[in-house]
């Protein structure tokens, strides 16, 4: 099942890994397991706002922005770094509340990064999590109600919305064609592919 890790080992998760390792600078091998355990956190966030009346009008109302049409996935590294830093401060004011604070020490204690490394992180992640979801909830059509169900299957937790979420992040060169993209992934054919490599060693920090 697809998750949010295999966007690691995407042309935008590249591209976020870059802008990461250039704002705080930590090694690639840091900024990708660092990303490993923020990402899914964000996403567990946002899935348990979305579970009540409430949070879900907000988050449906904010996925509808123009913001998170999921531009930002194809232009990531033509992106002001600031501007992308800025956005993520105000997602994460809203999905976290008084708790981004606990959360960010935290992470930090588990992967012996500052709190303010940790900070930047979460901050240049959340975008791209908003972006990755507000172009799934186009392609799927997805309203509200259906918002918790689309979460989980970013997650890795849900199949509910696989196939349209794998062909996300195979099309990395958003030419509508996975094939090419699926080779280079899975059986190596990419230049910065070795041998045995595959979609599912994002989690591990393998490229």
């Amino acid at each position: 099942m697809a998750s949010i890790l295999d966007i690691l080992n995407t042309k935008t998760g590249d591209q976020l890994i870059g802008k990461i390792t250039e704002k705080t600078g930590l090694d690639k091998e840091k900024a990708t397991t660092a990303l490993g355990m923020a990402m899914p956190m964000i996403l567990g966030a946002l899935k348990k706002n979305a579970e009540d009346d409430k949070g879900s009008e907000k988050l449906n109302n904010a996925l509808e922005a123009d913001k998170h049409n999921g531009h930002l996935l194809n232009n990531l590294s033509e992106a002001d770094t600031d501007e992308v830093d800025n956005e993520g401060n105000k997602i994460l004011d809203h999905i976290l509340g008084d708790k981004r604070s606990g959360i960010e020490s935290a992470l930090s204690t588990t992967l012996g990064l500052e709190k303010g490394t940790i900070g930047t992180i979460i901050k240049l992640a959340a975008p791209v999590i908003m972006n990755l979801l507000g172009s799934q909830k186009r392609k799927d059509n997805v309203s509200g109600s259906g918002l918790s169900s689309l979460i989980g299957s970013v997650l890795g937790s849900s199949a509910a919305h696989d196939h349209s979420f794998v062909q996300s992040l195979l099309d990395k060169d958003d030419d509508g064609n996975v094939i090419d993209d699926v080779s280079g992934m899975i059986l190596g054919g990419g230049k910065n592919k070795k041998k045995g490599d595959s979609i599912l060693k994002g989690f591990t920090g393998g490229k």
